[in-house]
């Protein structure tokens, strides 16, 4: 790839992300896109220099390139093209990834970014490609095609109402739906869940996060989330040190009642992690910390001042899967946002994301009355 200015015409330039400059650009391009959405959450300009670094696990078994499109000399869109191993060892190696795709509603110039990131995976013997991905399904992926009236959680994308269209003129077809629910969290559980539960009580055992024993529950959750999603579609597994980053990152802002963990006779055996929906708070920053964004985050959080919240990670062991021990250990892990709820005054979760064909976590969130409320689409197309 040549590192010069890719003219497309006379008004519209692709540019290779290559400097710290660059990047700035690179992050700074969703403030134009969606400088009339009120619906969209200005990220945290340090978090995404972060993200976009060497430091980032993610880069020891994914490779990258981004691109920035400018019309008339003004950042108009952008797009990441990138090949991870991991996922390579499980669906071939002519599969490659595009992500973090913003533009403004011009065909043109979404096409432009498109072929560009195409031709960097083509280059690098891709002919599957799929996305969006920021930049693993174990981050944030999709592009928003239902649900655009109200603002992502903590953790999960938004989209401009034009990229599904956009995509699909590409040639892009969908690959795979993910939901997000929504549920209060004074729902009750139905009374054959109740039985359930009642019946396998004495083999099984709630608890919350053991914080002196930080890193070593860390592990613990990523070994049962890689045995629990391990069949699913697009799996690829947490490293080591992907998980630990995750932690890390949460370990300040986190309560202990916000992981729970169920054991069966005294060894792990599902779990569930919530996250206080600090999108709350990253709407009113403009994605700057300073001066005092920190303390703003910080009391929040502590002070219980968040009321909405989301459960991004879940997971029954696999040995357990349709199982009536493994029904109960669902529902129990399930019934956790309401200890939340009491505690933290949260009053409504999401819960993402589900995929469509997952009948059975559907048919469970179904039964206590949630609610889907937006959609999100991978897409994919053989080059």
């Amino acid at each position: 790839m040549t590192q010069h200015d890719k003219p497309v015409n006379s008004r519209i330039t692709v540019r290779p992300v290559m400097s710290y400059r660059d990047m700035g650009k690179f992050i700074d391009v969703p403030w134009h896109v969606y400088a009339n959405d009120p619906m969209w959450v200005p990220p945290l300009r340090l978090e995404r220099r972060f993200h976009f670094s060497r430091f980032n696990p993610y880069f020891k078994h994914g490779e990258w390139q981004a691109w920035v499109a400018f019309q008339n000399g003004q950042p108009v869109g952008r797009i990441s093209a990138q090949i991870d191993s991991l996922h390579q060892e499980r669906y071939g190696t002519d599969s490659g990834h595009f992500g973090l795709l913003e533009c403004i509603d011009d065909a043109e110039v979404f096409a432009a970014l498109l072929l560009h990131a195409e031709a960097w995976l083509a280059a690098r013997g891709i002919r599957r490609v799929s996305g969006p991905f920021n930049l693993s399904i174990n981050q944030e992926c999709g592009i928003l095609v239902e649900g655009f009236d109200t603002p992502p959680v903590v953790m999960m994308p938004h989209s401009a109402p034009w990229y599904s269209r956009l995509l699909e003129e590409h040639g892009y077809t969908p690959a795979k739906d993910l939901l997000a629910y929504k549920i209060s969290v004074d729902f009750e559980i139905p009374r054959v869940m109740q039985t359930v539960i009642k019946r396998f009580s004495p083999q099984i055992k709630m608890r919350t996060l053991k914080r002196d024993q930080f890193d070593q529950e860390m592990e613990t959750l990523r070994d049962i989330f890689n045995d629990a999603w391990s069949e699913n579609w697009g799996f690829i597994p947490f490293t080591r040190e992907e998980f630990a980053e995750l932690g890390s990152s949460l370990r300040l802002l986190l309560p202990d009642e916000y992981i729970q963990i169920a054991e069966v006779n005294g060894e792990p055996a599902a779990f569930m992690v919530g996250l206080p929906n600090l999108n709350e708070i990253l709407i009113e920053l403009n994605g700057s910390l300073f001066p005092f964004g920190w303390l703003k985050l910080i009391k929040k959080v502590r002070g219980h001042d968040i009321r909405t919240g989301r459960i991004p990670l879940m997971g029954v062991r696999k040995r357990y899967h349709n199982t009536p021990i493994g029904l109960a250990l669902a529902c129990l892990v399930i019934d956790t946002p309401r200890q939340i709820g009491v505690k933290h005054g949260v009053k409504e979760v999401e819960l993402s994301w589900i995929l469509e064909d997952n009948v059975a976590m559907r048919g469970i969130l179904d039964s206590i009355g949630s609610e889907q409320y937006k959609r999100y689409r991978i897409y994919g197309k053989t080059l």
